[in-house]
């Protein structure tokens, strides 16, 4: 979910035009450094828009691109080489891609900045404690699926799934679809398509009721998936950029405020609001690892942000439950518009953030 932010107006702006056939961008030469694309959906379809590194990793991502809207996101490119500009209609499959060239010299944006090298460390460290909490709450998961346990199983799902909607743009950057086998639904397979992770579980446990040989088998590969997760954040070679953080807060959000709101996302639980929490939680940390850097060029920004999200935070609060929330089926359409419009006006200054930071330093 690294998604779109406001314009650096310095920086070159690409046009991009897309339908269910077509993903067209009006150039397909750029530079490193931050880069502009306007995308604009001309389909029927939601789209979504990624720039992705030869290597299949994300380099930056627009998601719920509605029909006839457009959205804008800032890249920042920091090597030269051949990266892929894709568009996936209906926001599943591999999508269409070109080839994207990108020339110039080597551009690193925390170079000669310590409050974003102190962001990009701070981040890193919380990305890793949090992939770290989600593989030992799986284990336990898992575990109540092997011994063919519903009643404890059940109880166990939104809580194992806190710790990866926290840090769930963190998974959509690596390659081999991992965050599809991680957290696919059900409304967004394809023909064909195996399914696996979280939500195919959670239809056994909630719709079927049992737990079957092959909720175990699928138990099985979501420990090995989440595994391979805590591997790659634990790489020597693994690090995140300031504009991803960015752009990652406001994915996560965005996310929010864009399908989850509808109920779509824990369909057969509906434990969503468990999933509405973890996302803010996520995206505070993000936020908070950039405030030095948000702070120096613009106050009042960082201050208005905060504001709000104290305000989501005082809303979600209404639906608690305990240790948890309420159901969200049971949460009724004028409290579904009242979430919608807290998430919304955080939403949108959070998308601020990326443009700020980044045009900041590469002005420099």
């Amino acid at each position: 979910m690294v998604a779109c932010a406001d314009k650096d107006d310095d920086a070159p702006v690409f046009t991009v035009t897309a339908d269910e056939s077509t993903c067209d961008v009006d150039s397909y030469d750029a530079t490193t450094g931050n880069n502009n694309f306007e995308v604009t959906n001309n389909g029927k379809k939601i789209t979504e828009f990624y720039v992705y590194t030869d290597g299949g990793r994300v380099v930056g991502e627009v998601e719920n691109i509605g029909p006839g809207a457009t959205r804008k996101l800032i890249v920042s490119i920091p090597e030269t080489g051949t990266y892929q500009a894709t568009c996936k209609p209906g926001m599943v499959g591999e999508g269409i891609s070109h080839d994207l060239n990108v020339t110039g010299d080597s551009v690193d944006l925390t170079e000669g900045s310590d409050t974003l090298t102190a962001a990009v460390e701070g981040h890193l460290r919380y990305v890793r404690s949090q992939t770290t909490a989600l593989q030992e709450q799986t284990d336990t998961f898992v575990q109540a699926i092997q011994d063919g346990d519903l009643e404890t199983a059940k109880p166990l799902f939104a809580p194992t799934r806190i710790y990866y909607e926290r840090i769930e743009p963190i998974a959509e950057s690596f390659p081999d679809d991992l965050d599809p086998r991680i957290d696919l639904r059900d409304a967004d397979l394809e023909d064909g398509q195996e399914w696996t992770g979280f939500h195919r579980i959670e239809k056994d446990l909630w719709e079927g009721g049992r737990i079957t040989e092959q909720t175990k088998k699928d138990a099985d590969q979501l420990s090995e998936d989440i595994a391979e997760l805590v591997d790659g954040v634990n790489t020597d070679d693994f690090t995140v950029t300031p504009d991803l953080i960015a752009n990652g807060t406001h994915g996560l959000l965005d996310g929010i405020s864009t399908s989850k709101i509808t109920g779509e996302e824990d369909i057969f639980s509906h434990t969503d609001l468990w999933d509405f929490q973890a996302n803010l939680d996520g995206s505070k940390p993000a936020v908070a690892s950039l405030e030095d850097a948000i702070d120096e060029k613009d106050a009042d920004l960082l201050a208005d942000i905060n504001a709000k999200f104290d305000a989501v935070q005082e809303l979600l609060d209404t639906f608690r439950d305990g240790d948890g929330f309420v159901y969200y089926d049971t949460v009724g359409e004028d409290d579904r518009k009242k979430l919608s419009t807290v998430l919304d006006q955080l939403n949108e200054q959070v998308s601020k953030v990326t443009g700020v930071i980044t045009a900041a330093e590469s002005s420099k």
